[in-house]
Parts: structure tokens; C-alpha cells; sequence
């Protein structure tokens, strides 16, 4: 990947927490959040309550869909090498502590990363080749349904004056 190409997809990485997967067998892309780290993308998947990406730890390469967040809609488009990134190594090390800092709606923070590593994959996602596409127009992609949820219902606000937009 050329310079130029490397520093845009790692800028636009680091600005959206969010990209999408064209992964195989899927009709439409998938959104996974992500951390970007050392000119890598890291995901999360597999396991009770984590983003479910079928058949990525199994792809040799995705396509990966940055989007502005500015606007929300896609900015560029590459193919990434996929690689597992194996528990208890260096890079494992490196990386799970970052994934779990971002990982903000867990059901339960204690012990995340032990059950990581027999449940589920960090996988890591490689710039492979020049930019397939650096979009001109927004084009969004609907969010496919997901057992993933956020922890609780919002806090509540006690004894606090009420708005004429809620009355």
C-alpha cells in the first residue's frame, strides 16, 4: 500500500470507532467496532454477548469499508489481510487491553479478557492493497439485527425540572 494510501485508511481508522465487513457469505456488510493500532485494525468476535462476524476468523481477506464520522456514510473502501491473533502472545498483550478499554457496554468488565481468550478471536486487520475505492458520494448500509446490547436502560433523573418537550 502506498504511503499516501497507508496514512489516508489509517486516519480515517482512527477517527471512527466503527468500520464495515463485506464478509464471505453475508449478504450485506456487517459493522464492527474496532481499535487501530500500529497500522492495524483489531476486532472482536465470537463469544456470549460479543459482535458476531461469521466467518471472518476463518477469511484469508475482507473488505474493509471506513465511513466519515463526520457524516456517517462510506469514505473508502480496501482489502485486508486477515490474521488470528493468538492468545498469550506479545501482540495479544499489546491489543486485549486496548479492545477491552473500548469495549464500554459489556455486561461485565471482571475477568473479560480471560474469557476472551477461550472464547472468543481477536483478529487482526491488515492493509493489503491500494484503495479500492475512495468514495465521492455517502452511501450508507443498513445495520443487520444483533444479540449485542448495551448494559442497562439510562439513568434516570429524580426531582429535576421537566422540559416543555416532555410534557
Amino acid at each position: 500500500m502506498g504511503e499516501l494510501n497507508a496514512a489516508l485508511v489509517e486516519e480515517a481508522a482512527k477517527k471512527s470507532g466503527l468500520l464495515w465487513l463485506d464478509l464471505p457469505g453475508l449478504p450485506q456488510p456487517r459493522a464492527a467496532w474496532h481499535v487501530w493500532h500500529e497500522g492495524s485494525a483489531y476486532v472482536l468476535t465470537g463469544g456470549e454477548g460479543e459482535q458476531p462476524l461469521p466467518g471472518l476468523p476463518d477469511a484469508d481477506r475482507v473488505t474493509v469499508i471506513l465511513r466519515s464520522k463526520d457524516k456517517g456514510g462510506r469514505l473508502l473502501t480496501f482489502t485486508a489481510a486477515v490474521e488470528i491473533v493468538e492468545p498469550g502472545t506479545e501482540l495479544w498483550d499489546a491489543v486485549a487491553p486496548l479492545l477491552a478499554k473500548d469495549r464500554l457496554n459489556a455486561a461485565s468488565h471482571e475477568g473479560q479478557v480471560e474469557r476472551w481468550t477461550t472464547e472468543s478471536w481477536i483478529v487482526r486487520l491488515t492493509p493489503a492493497d491500494e484503495v479500492v475505492e475512495a468514495a465521492d458520494e455517502y452511501a450508507t448500509v443498513r445495520p443487520v439485527p444483533t444479540p449485542a446490547t448495551t448494559a442497562g436502560p439510562p439513568p434516570r433523573l429524580f426531582g429535576g425540572k421537566r422540559r416543555a418537550v416532555d410534557r
